[in-house]
């Protein structure tokens, strides 16, 4: 349950529009719900803007449906990450609204679509072989409130391809910014701009990139003023950073 919605019950009690009993059975799930396996914890949105986002990885398809299952019926957009294609079709099949997204290993199923972050999250690219980090980026974003943009395949080897869309560097709020190899990228438009960059390592790269940690490494000594970095391959993790800068409190 977010916010908004507890607020209209909670005005809807006041009102006598909805009895005592009924607003506490429709509460009666919170802070969290015990599936057994899980503990679903329906304040996260409350407490954090987004509720709790389901990890695909590591758990049956079972689980996943499950999980899922009842975190859509307490209402809300759910968002489940790293999830393989044929667990998301059965996740589709057998819960409604959900959307499988396959480049970004995501489901999600979007109950509100209209933006609520002051401003635009620019996704930025490197390569093409960076764009499932990058589609897990902007995806996240969106479903978490905020209007999302893409610039792809515009790394450092071909710097004019970057250079020629800077105005779309200065118009967003916040930038996420992907790359594998060298890590680069982050560097340069971290130079170009007076917002906060937060840099994403991919794996992408051949021997000695050694799975992307060349990238995170050359990102986490960046030069460049106003960088962050996150994990290697987190899209998801620079998302959720980027929609809370989006949405803070001036």
């Amino acid at each position: 349950m977010d916010r908004k919605r507890l607020e209209e019950l909670l005005a809807a009690v006041r009102r006598g529009d909805c009895a005592v009993d009924v607003a506490l059975e429709r509460l009666r799930d919170l802070p969290y719900e015990d599936l057994g396996f899980a503990q679903l914890d329906h304040h996260r949105a409350l407490r954090n803007g987004f509720p709790e986002v389901i990890l695909g990885e590591g758990k049956t398809p079972e689980q996943v449906l499950a999980i899922a299952g009842r975190m859509a019926d307490a209402g809300g957009n759910v968002l489940v990450t790293r999830l393989a294609p044929d667990v998301g079709e059965r996740l589709v099949g057998a819960v409604a609204g959900f959307e499988y997204h396959p480049a970004a290993r995501l489901a999600v199923r979007r109950v509100s679509t209209e933006p609520s972050g002051r401003g635009t999250i620019l996704v930025v690219s490197a390569g093409t072989a960076d764009v499932p980090v990058a589609e897990e980026a902007a995806i996240s974003a969106d479903v978490m409130g905020n209007r999302v943009e893409r610039l792809y395949d515009v790394g450092v080897a071909g710097i004019h391809r970057l250079l020629d869309r800077r105005q779309r560097l200065w118009d967003a709020a916040v930038l996420i910014v992907v790359a594998g190899m060298e890590g680069a990228l982050p560097s340069v438009v971290g130079g170009l701009v007076d917002r906060p960059v937060i840099a994403v390592p991919t794996s992408v790269g051949y021997g000695t990139s050694l799975g992307g940690l060349a990238a995170l490494l050359g990102m986490l000594n960046t030069c460049a003023a106003g960088v962050v970095v996150v994990n290697i391959d987190n899209g998801f993790g620079a998302a959720a950073a980027a929609s809370r800068m989006n949405h803070a409190r001036g």
